[in-house]
């Protein structure tokens, strides 16, 4: 082996392929290896026939054939798949070469793999990368992690083959996001705040299909206006491009033919789960994912709408109002409540930042996500904008461009909920976030009671408005008696 290689790649699936692809075509020499050498045999002689492929079929000779420093970038399943083939890399491995990992690892194992690997005399980059087989393909958005030291090591290549951004299209969605797992818990916020878009657009096609009325053709013609509006984003365009689609098996659409259970692998229950840990209410994506478990009890839902009523019988038409005026009511609840599910995805950025000592640019972490991944839209620009206005920004709701988008938005966005609400249609997205805005913008909440309440049963103590320290209260001695 000339070990002339710039880069190495382990994991031929459909991603691995497309990401070594991507790779190659920047002008790059990439070795790649899979523990199934057929699926190396099969890549070199089609897809990569005729490029700067070097086919490997064990992994000394895939490491023999990298220039140093060496980079290997692995893309398998997650879990004890990637700790296996670390342990199978490390004694043919030397000082100063890179380990990275690019799936769609939980951010505590990076957290364990950076320090780990390092201990060895190796460097570790745990990536994030988003944008599905095509953006694999032709430019990813990447947030890397992992050991400091790795970053310009990996930063030509990671950069070279990101989406570009900006008005030349020359702004890299690639940068150092921080230490050890950072790249991985910022990949995972974005999945979260991705399982919260895909929600929330979710219930808006449900309030126009439903409530409005309008057929697929109506709803292509909605959702290509909307591409044109501030919710400019690729969930939106691929939206619109799904109720085009004619059923190829049959008569009508095929989105009408899709049984209505919806999968997930994971990443946005990791975030939810998180945010619990540390304290922050990342309420869409919460409710998006209970969304998904529910849609998957189809037969459960089957059973119950046989016997469960209702709500009485409306005339939607009064109910919905002008068509035209409902859905412009339908888009800004839908912008109102994207705001709300981004500024809870900052917030809990911001909280595992400080608990975890990372020195994140939520800025940065925006342009990002401006191209190459799922959650692409403009949108995404006035965060950045947010953020170099106040790197510390508390909450995006506070920043005077969302302010005004809400309170623009906001009689709409309640509209829409209460026209669900009559109608019996649900919309657990629209309505969190609706109730989380209302949440943050009061300056009291019910809580004293919740605490009054842990203090009689429990204990628990209570602070007082009217002056300082902690209290506890014998409830029961201090109750007055019932009157007669």
């Amino acid at each position: 082996m000339a070990g002339d290689c710039d880069f190495g790649l382990i994991g031929l699936a459909v991603m691995g392929e497309n990401l070594a692809l991507n790779v190659e075509s920047r002008g790059y020499k990439v070795a790649v290896y899979n523990r199934t050498t057929e699926k190396v045999d099969e890549f070199i002689a089609g897809r990569a026939a005729g490029k700067q492929f070097v086919g490997c079929h064990n992994l000394a000779d895939f490491v023999k054939s990298l220039a140093r420093p060496r980079k290997v970038m692995m893309l398998v399943k997650a879990g004890p798949a990637v700790d296996d083939l670390i342990e199978q890399l490390l004694p043919l491995l030397e000082s100063g070469d890179v380990i990275i990992d690019g799936g769609n690892t939980h951010y505590a194992d990076t957290e364990r793999r950076t320090k780990y690997v390092e201990s060895k005399g190796l460097l570790f980059c745990g990536c994030g990368v988003s944008g599905g087989e095509e953006g694999a393909l032709k430019g990813p958005s990447m947030m890397p992690g992992g050991s400091e030291a790795s970053w310009p090591i990996v930063k030509p290549i990671f950069q070279a083959i990101a989406a570009k951004v900006g008005p030349n299209e020359d702004i890299p969605c690639c940068e150092w996001v921080g230490p050890r797992g950072a790249g991985h818990y910022v990949k995972m916020v974005h999945n979260g705040i991705e399982y919260g878009d895909m929600q929330l657009i979710c219930e808006a096609y449900l309030m126009l299909k439903e409530a409005a009325g309008l057929s697929n053709a109506e709803l292509y013609d909605v959702f290509a206006e909307w591409n044109r509006s501030e919710l400019q984003s690729y969930l939106i365009e691929i939206s619109r491009d799904i109720f085009s689609v004619a059923d190829p098996e049959g008569s009508g659409e095929l989105v009408d033919k899709i049984l209505d259970m919806a999968g997930a692998k994971g990443t946005g229950k990791w975030m939810s789960q998180l945010a619990l840990d540390l304290g922050v209410p990342s309420t869409l994506v919460t409710t998006a994912v209970y969304a998904r478990s529910l849609s998957s009890q189809k037969e459960e839902r089957v059973r119950a709408a046989k016997v469960l009523p209702a709500p009485a019988a409306a005339n939607v038409a009064e109910v919905v109002g002008d068509r035209a005026a409902f859905i412009e009511a339908v888009r800004q609840a839908l912008y109102a409540s994207k705001i709300c599910s981004y500024a809870q995805g900052f917030v809990q950025l911001q909280a595992a930042a400080k608990e975890h000592d990372w020195p994140l640019n939520f800025g940065d972490c925006a342009l990002l996500w401006r191209g190459g991944c799922i959650i692409r839209a403009q949108f995404l620009d006035r965060i950045k904008e947010a953020f170099d206005e106040d790197a510390k920004l508390e909450n995006l709701l506070l920043h005077p461009y969302f302010r005004e988008a809400i309170a623009n938005g906001q009689a709409a966005w309640r509209h829409v909920v209460n026209v669900a609400t009559t109608l019996g249609l649900p919309v657990p997205a629209f309505s969190t976030a609706l109730a989380y805005y209302d949440s943050y913008r009061r300056e009291f909440l019910p809580a004293n009671l919740l605490q009054a309440q842990r203090d009689y049963f429990g204990a628990h103590t209570y602070k007082r408005i009217d002056r300082e320290g902690t209290f506890h209260t014998e409830w029961l001695d201090l109750r007055k008696p019932p009157q007669d």
